[in-house]
């Protein structure tokens, strides 16, 4: 929803009606995820999307109907024999959409939280009785505006949006008519706008340069980090974010110790230098992190392991390390490189295989 938002606020106040659809669930190979959204106004404007093309047609006409009549709709849309090339989805994916009249009081509420880069969430009752349906709530990790209908379900549902924001994740919870959280009946889409995840490279190489390039292309917020001014330089990092200059264990001990570490930031240690990257390791491995790679060749590994177990983390704290770091692409240059420690990245957050399509079976999104 987030490409959504500028043009969701302005027609709000200028008081033009307009449909927003949401995605709140997929099935199979669906090519948006839950929270994608497109906004359709009156005049027949859009912005945004659900189905990356596949049924944006249907939607499109859907909303404008909606924005008139300010009646809430759910509805999905599925592959099937009659229809799949007309408002079906020819990837065999299936998706569910929320469909209302856009804007609500705490809108700006949401909008200036989002501009700040602020963790916030939007709580979105998507199934229920009719006077709950279309409710909203929009929390941060201290505040709350806006309900769903209801205290009991306010509270449940602000405890357990916040524990989805933390996460970054967007998805459903369900409850009973009243908020009762083992009931049913009653559903509620956690949209979560979460500050970019954070990738630190260490290591002032070319490697991290092109790390740092693809970091960012994928929407991490990145930082570069050395203990040598010489090599850690912004002119020769212009895609990162930040580049900083310190010891890399130093640097992430502290980072850890404020708060600025949480379970989706990536570290990736291309140093291969032992005086670096066995001490940045040792603070990375007890870390509660999405993903810890070094680069290094198999020598470089067994050597590493070896100072690592020195230092007394346990074979679980070891078992996480991806090293040598990235998937067998037969990469040569740094480019290609970053290309493949990404691949790794991307395979370990969705549980990828790495295995060639191609030669794979079954749906292709688990």
């Amino acid at each position: 929803m987030r490409d959504v938002l500028d043009d969701l606020l302005r027609w709000w106040r200028d008081g033009e009606a307009a449909g927003l659809a949401t995605v709140t669930a997929t099935w199979s190979s669906a090519p948006r995820q839950p929270g994608a959204a497109m906004l359709v106004s009156a005049e027949g404007t859009a912005v945004g999307s659900v189905s990356g093309g596949c049924v944006e047609g249907a939607v499109y006409e859907l909303c404008r109907e909606v924005a008139g009549t300010g009646q809430p709709r759910t509805v999905r849309y599925g592959i099937s024999d009659d229809d799949a090339f007309e408002v079906g989805l020819p990837c065999g994916g299936t998706i569910e959409l929320f469909v209302e009249r856009a804007g609500f009081p705490e809108l700006p509420v949401l909008a200036e939280a989002v501009a700040a880069d602020r963790p916030v969430a939007l709580l979105t009752c998507v199934e229920g009785p009719p006077e709950r349906l279309g409710g909203h709530l929009v929390i941060t990790g201290d505040t709350r505006h806006g309900s769903l209908g209801g205290d009991r379900l306010d509270d449940a549902a602000t405890d357990d949006g916040r524990g989805m924001l933390a996460a970054g994740r967007t998805g459903l919870l369900h409850y009973g008519p009243a908020g009762e959280r083992r009931g049913a009946g009653l559903t509620v889409l956690v949209s979560s706008f979460a500050p970019a995840a954070r990738m630190i490279v260490f290591g002032a190489t070319d490697h991290a340069a092109a790390v740092a390039r693809i970091g960012a292309f994928l929407g991490y917020r990145v930082t570069v980090c050395d203990a040598r001014p010489v090599f850690a330089t912004a002119r020769r990092f212009p895609d990162a974010d930040e580049v900083v200059v310190d010891w890399p264990h130093r640097y992430l001990a502290a980072e850890a110790e404020a708060g600025r570490i949480d379970p989706r930031t990536v570290l990736c240690v291309l140093t291969h230098d032992p005086k670096f990257d066995v001490p940045v390791l040792e603070v990375a491995l007890e870390l509660p992190v999405a993903y810890v790679g070094a680069m290094g060749s198999r020598r470089t590994h067994d050597d590493r392991l070896k100072r690592l177990r020195e230092t007394g983390l346990d074979p679980a704290a070891l078992a996480r390390l991806a090293s040598p770091i990235g998937l067998d692409l037969g990469a040569r240059t740094p480019e290609e490189t970053a290309v493949s420690i990404a691949a790794e990245i991307v395979a370990m957050r969705w549980n990828g295989t790495g295995e060639r399509l191609t030669g794979t079976s079954g749906p292709i999104h688990a």
